[in-house]
């Protein structure tokens, strides 16, 4: 990523708010909460790797979340610090790795279904079959992403949405992949996020599965 590339609304002012969108999106998740913001909030927000007006993935197999992390970071500090941070699911994650490496960075944290599974005492979704998410022949296709929605909003969501949405995510199916198999082998423990000072909201949804739900629970405990 480039700061070149950055989505900035700069007619407001104070510190900047900073949304980082989830798994299989771009910043273009953010225009209405965007629009809200503005003007008075300077609002900052920033394309993944290989996601939005990001040059298209490569596939790496030795992809991690860090990669992602150590972008953000250099994507903060030609905001300016500190900032609000806001991240949805996969970018919740990411902001609260930002906020461990340098929590002064951090004036607040909000985040919704952070998938920081590496706090359950077992491997997120040790109760179900997850060959499927972790298979790298299947990784970012159609059989995979309809495992991987139908997880999150219920069977049949992946087959419901529209074919135009559907061939978006599979543009970037490979690097979202890579993702979840990040995630799913993270193993930071609930105590490395005690060093976090910053004001933190924690949300979660109605009909959020239980292993997420428990990873919000237990971050609020730390």
């Amino acid at each position: 990523m480039s700061t070149e590339r950055l989505t900035a609304i700069d007619e407001g002012q104070g510190t900047p708010v900073v949304l980082v969108h989830s798994s299989g999106m771009s910043s273009r998740q953010w225009r209405k909460l965007i629009d809200r913001l503005a003007p008075s909030h300077r609002v900052v927000a920033p394309d993944l790797l290989g996601s939005g007006n990001n040059p298209p993935w490569t596939d790496d197999p030795g992809f991690h979340f860090s990669h992602d992390l150590d972008a953000l970071e250099a994507w903060l500090t030609a905001v300016g610090s500190p900032v609000h941070l806001v991240g949805h699911s996969y970018g919740g994650l990411l902001a609260l790795q930002l906020a461990r490496r340098d929590p002064a960075r951090v004036a607040s944290l909000t985040l919704y279904d952070p998938v920081a599974y590496g706090v359950l005492a077992r491997p997120a979704g040790a109760d179900d079959d997850t060959a499927v998410l972790r298979d790298a022949t299947l990784g970012g296709n159609d059989r995979w992403f309809e495992a991987f929605v139908d997880y999150w909003n219920g069977p049949g969501a992946w087959r419901a949405l529209p074919e135009p949405t559907r061939a978006g995510f599979l543009r970037v199916g490979r690097k979202v992949f890579r993702e979840v198999c990040a995630l799913l082998d993270d193993r930071t423990p609930a105590s490395a996020y005690a060093g976090i000072t910053a004001p933190t909201l924690l949300l979660s949804g109605e009909q959020t599965p239980p292993d997420a739900r428990r990873v919000a629970e237990i971050l609020a405990q730390a």
